[in-house]
């Protein structure tokens, strides 16, 4: 039996001080390269110098034949929807379990996303996708949730055959794959944050990823307007002649944030790799713990490891609620260890109950939901301790103190009920 529990008096066990995880890493020659984009320019409104360098090397890392950037994965997301002709009514099946981003632009354009139950890692079911079409369906939207890839086979395949746009949310998931193919290059755009703890970093910003040429100048008119649609846009094209005013919007990337994922992308795999040995790790650690589960990457599949989740089997240790056993982690030192909060199912979000609150007339048909409709994805997110994953090598010291910690609070669990 290990000694007491700290957050009954007795010493932590995480004895490494803090922060614990930091993302991005950034070293000198990060600065030097920001540092260096301060003298060159700060507003780019086409497509040159540093917004160039980073979409040019987008497209060669995803093997994608366009890239576009923007201020957020959020914007990206509005993009990539607008740009798959996305109207109002029509209906976009999305999975419970997400971000809210991921689904929230569909009612910017009054069009209604239909949530679909996941599966218990919280990637959308393929066969629920299929009982959801309907002759208002226009697209799939696809997240790679904590980094792990969805059933792209399968989903590829039903989109295919039923004519419908998929669309991917890789905004945890930069560099992962599945069958060796990188998410984001599945259907007809990708969409990714470069929001400040995502794999890949600039702090703020985000990028589509697509094949299609018209979808690429969609994205043009709706995200950068003037100089570069004008630019870019082919004459002739039937969305030339809106280049100078686009769809009113202007969403591109700040030269700084493109700077620092620029160099950030350059780190990626090495950042990737040492993540796979420390979660493989970790997973070997925790595994054996009572009270908690975490399942191996099936074979084919690669994570970005944006987090490692746990599943919390609270049968195995008595009944003890699962906030119980997280704030005995974090009285241990082990403060990484979070509960997920903002991502959660969005049938529990008042956007998704009421939308007609802040979007009067929105064709909410089928878009109001309550709090149990989906109950393995609710479930699941009740269920789930969550974990950053190092990739340093140094870092495997903090990642024994991490399972020690959740070892201690499990074996003695019982003083804590």
């Amino acid at each position: 039996m290990t000694s007491p529990l700290a957050l009954l008096g007795g010493t932590p066990a995480v004895t490494t001080g803090g922060p614990h995880f930091t993302w991005p890493p950034i070293d000198d020659i990060t600065r030097a390269r920001v540092l260096a984009q301060l003298d060159s320019a700060v507003s780019i409104p086409g497509r040159s110098g540093i917004v160039a360098d980073l979409e040019e090397a987008l497209q060669d890392y995803f093997g994608a034949r366009y890239a576009v950037t923007t201020s957020s994965g959020t914007a990206a997301l509005h993009a990539a929807y607008w740009a798959a002709r996305i109207q109002p009514g029509n209906e976009v099946i999305v999975p419970a379990w997400t971000f809210h981003a991921t689904a929230s632009p569909l009612f910017q354009l009054d069009a209604v996303p239909v949530l679909c139950e996941t599966l218990p890692d919280g990637t959308i079911d393929p066969a629920r996708v299929a009982e959801l079409i309907t002759p208002r369906t226009r697209a799939i939207m696809v997240t790679h949730l904590w980094g792990k890839p969805a059933g792209m086979t399968d989903l590829t395949a039903l989109a295919r055959d039923c004519g419908l746009d998929l669309l991917e949310d890789g905004s945890h998931a930069h560099g992962a794959s599945h069958g060796g193919r990188k998410v984001g290059t599945f259907g007809l755009a990708g969409a990714f944050s470069l929001n400040g703890p995502k794999p890949l970093s600039g702090g703020e910003g985000g990028f589509v990823l697509t094949d299609d040429a018209d979808t690429y100048y969609r994205i043009l008119t709706f995200a950068h307007y003037n100089k570069r649609a004008r630019n870019e846009i082919p004459e002739g094209h039937p969305l030339a002649r809106y280049a100078v005013t686009g769809a009113g919007l202007k969403l591109r990337i700040h030269p700084l944030a493109a700077a620092l994922a620029h160099d950030q992308l350059g780190r990626l795999d090495a950042c990737l790799a040492g993540r796979e040995e420390i979660a493989a790790h970790l997973i070997r650690g925790l595994g054996r713990i009572p009270g908690l589960e975490v399942a191996p990457m099936p074979e084919g599949v690669k994570s970005s490891w944006y987090a490692l989740t746990a599943t919390y089997r609270p049968d195995q240790l008595g009944g003890l609620p699962i906030d119980r056993f997280h704030e005995a982690l974090v009285a241990e030192g082990a403060t990484e260890f979070d509960l997920p909060g903002s991502t959660r199912p969005l049938n529990q979000l008042p956007l998704y109950q009421y939308p007609s609150h802040l979007f009067p007339g929105h064709p909410d048909i089928r878009s109001r939901y309550r709090p149990g409709d989906f109950p393995i994805a609710e479930k699941a997110h009740t269920h789930t301790i969550k974990l950053p994953v190092w990739h340093r090598e140094q870092d495997l010291k903090l990642a024994d103190q991490y399972i020690s910690a959740a070892r201690k609070v499990s074996e003695h669990h019982k003083e804590l009920l």
